[in-house]
């Protein structure tokens, strides 16, 4: 019996692949490894660079601090965290453990980023061949920018005589004016407390002055002129009083409208109920009633220190009083 042919399988269709897609996610993914390879290896080449530069000369040494300086700029020392060091241990990735890596002081790496920073490398170089060390470059960052500027000229064109004279001449310069300074600050206090001594004694005797002219006031102007000031100094002071009596009374209405506008407001609210009102309006009454309480006791004890001294001189009609109620 001859036999029959297989049917065909059916084809399956399968979705359409996005092979650009894929292409430019691949590319992607390549630049990041590739971007991040050079910055580890860039650090790693520093990191070699560096470890090399005690064999070097000064010069080598200024161009490891610009190179660190970019480093730490740049944080890239941050790169090689988790990196085993020659010792077995995990680098931390901090800039104290990098240097520490380098065999150098953190301090003394620092010092030569601010001189590198300060003068510029041509300069920094410069003066570095000349053996100029740290305490004048010290003494050299301190200088006012100008006078640092032109000792970075004078330092590029590599006459350190003619730097060192200058900088001395600078550094004499600015003593002498700090001291004078000084000077005339010292100076300038000593007339402060004169001009204070002498404000104090005019004061002291404006104020026995003052006293005198009362005293012959006394004896020589008649009690009523006398008194006049006085009454109407009494009526001012009370005026301004009951404007500020008043402002209080507003405050106290204010609070009582703003109570019942939050209870008319408040659905929950019951009238049969005890209702707590919200935390910042009784911390602002608890002010008010402060304010309100200092002011009567304040009053009070003003006018009983009055009623001690003259309660038996006041006029029978007006010996009735609105505190006294």
């Amino acid at each position: 019996m001859a036999r029959q042919a297989n049917k065909a399988k059916e084809e399956i269709e399968l979705p359409a692949i996005d092979e650009q897609g894929i292409n430019d996610a691949m590319n992607t993914i390549t630049t990041i490894q590739s971007e991040y390879n050079e910055e580890r290896d860039l650090v790693n080449q520093l990191l070699g660079q560096a470890q090399m530069a005690d064999a070097f000369s000064k010069f080598s040494r200024t161009v490891r601090t610009s190179k660190l300086a970019f480093i730490k700029q740049n944080k890239l020392y941050q790169l090689l965290k988790g990196k085993k060091t020659p010792n077995g241990s995990e680098f931390s990735g901090t800039w104290e453990d990098f240097c520490n890596l380098l065999n150098l002081s953190v301090d003394k790496v620092d010092l030569d980023i601010q001189n590198l920073q300060s003068f510029g490398e041509e300069a920094l170089e410069s003066m570095s061949r000349m053996g100029i060390g740290y305490r004048e470059l010290r003494q050299y960052r301190k200088l006012p920018e100008d006078q640092k500027t032109a000792l970075i000229e004078v330092a590029k064109a590599g006459d350190k005589e003619a730097l060192v004279e200058l900088a001395e001449e600078f550094i004499a310069k600015n003593a002498k004016e700090k001291e004078q300074l000084k000077k005339e600050n010292s100076n300038l206090q000593a007339d402060y407390k004169a001009l204070s001594k002498r404000n104090a004694d005019v004061a002291k005797e404006k104020e026995e002055l003052a006293i005198k002219l009362a005293q012959f006031e006394m004896k020589t102007v008649p009690l009523d002129e006398r008194l006049e000031p006085f009454k109407k100094q009494i009526a001012e002071t009370q005026s301004r009083i009951d404007e500020l009596l008043e402002q209080q009374r507003q405050y106290v209405a204010l609070a009582d409208k703003l109570q019942k506008e939050i209870m008319e407001n408040d659905p929950d609210y019951d009238p049969e109920q005890p209702y707590s009102l919200p935390e910042s309006l009784r911390a602002t009454l608890t002010i008010l009633q402060q304010s309100l309480k200092l002011t009567s006791s304040q009053s009070k004890l003003i006018y009983n220190d009055f009623w001690v001294n003259f309660s038996d001189d006041i006029l029978p009609e007006f010996s009735e009083t609105l505190i006294d109620n």
